[in-house]
């Protein structure tokens, strides 16, 4: 299923990934066999078929399906390749990250789907396993587009640093049958501007295939507290000045600009409820099983009453019924590439 071009091109690869910047990425063209993502552009599902919720519970542009295998016998096919030992071992071998993990969750990932007017503001991805607590290490985008260009949004942007005045960004076209594989760390930001197609074209749709690998462990320097997917909202266009009278575009990308920071805040809020009821539910519980849910540091009287068998949060998470993990393991992972 893979083009023997890729196998052939990994030393290469290898070079344009370790020098690549404003991160570590590299772009691979005619990435599977021609005929095979032929085939995974005709059994791609059907927009309605997908989850199209946004982060605010909304229907929108939007649309994955993280179960890949129910596809059809391609997407099984593309399912048995990305787990195989000797495909890990070859994006190992081109990205230099050894002993990757392949997640058999799709946790964020399957395919993706975006229509007109969809956009993706600057973002790092979530950065442990919500399950396996696996370091999250790679990002593997396989696009299905037959035509596409950059005048039409959409397209990858590889950012240096959104918050700063002095960003760079890389932009990549989201061409057929391309595949670019990028390092996940805290710098590695990334977006698509928004979706405009010219009249002719509005039927187009932006078709990704997501895949996401892991490790057991990282570089000391790279490693971070857990985290959520975390955006960056994006300024005012340039040409916004004093005196500037206002165009029905620019009232539009006004509203987009403050819906979106509307929709990161609520997300950010949500997360903070949905985490404090975990944690009330989880101390609950672990009164009801007798275990101790104060920490032994606590000051005061209580650092006196807790007892020395406290299990760790970790520990006592995994002793939590499943209707009480799941919630949380949703807080994770979103976004898309």
């Amino acid at each position: 299923m893979l083009s023997p071009r890729t196998t052939a091109r990994a030393d290469s690869y290898a070079t344009d990934f370790a020098s690549a910047k404003p991160f570590r990425y590299v772009v691979m063209d005619d990435f599977l066999d021609e005929s095979a993502a032929e085939r995974l552009l005709e059994q791609f599902p059907a927009f309605e078929s997908g989850n199209a919720r946004t982060e605010s519970g909304t229907l929108g542009n939007k649309s994955t399906v993280e179960k890949i295998r129910g596809l059809g016998a391609d997407y099984a096919s593309l399912d048995d390749l990305v787990q195989s030992e000797a495909f890990l071992t070859l994006v190992g071998r081109i990205t230099g990250i050894p002993h990757l993990l392949y997640d058999p969750w799709y946790f964020g990932g399957g395919t993706h789907e975006n229509r007109n007017t969809q956009d993706l503001d600057a973002h790092i991805d979530f950065n442990r396993h919500p399950v396996k607590h696996w370091d999250r290490r790679l990002n593997l985008i396989v696009y299905l587009n037959r035509e596409w260009e950059d005048a039409w949004g959409g397209s990858l942007e590889l950012h240096s640093d959104p918050h700063s005045p002095d960003d760079s960004v890389t932009t990549i076209t989201p061409l057929f049958n391309r595949a670019v594989v990028f390092e996940t760390t805290e710098h590695s930001w990334h977006a698509f501007p928004e979706i405009r197609l010219p009249p002719g074209k509005a039927a187009l749709t932006r078709k990704s295939i997501a895949l996401y690998f892991y490790s057991e462990s990282r570089p000391a320097e790279e490693i971070a507290d857990t985290h959520s997917t975390i955006y960056v909202d994006r300024p005012l266009p340039e040409h916004f000045a004093a005196g500037r009278m206002l165009s029905e575009q620019d009232l539009h990308d006004l509203r987009i600009l403050m819906i979106r920071r509307d929709q990161h805040v609520t997300r950010l809020y949500g997360e903070i409820t949905a985490l404090t009821k975990q944690l009330e539910d989880a101390q609950r519980h672990a009164r009801r099983m007798g275990w101790a849910t104060e920490p032994a540091s606590t000051p005061g009287p209580m650092a006196q009453a807790a007892p020395a068998r406290s299990p760790p949060l970790r520990a006592l998470a995994q002793k939590l019924p499943e209707s009480l993990k799941r919630p949380l393991r949703r807080l994770w992972y979103g976004a898309g590439n």
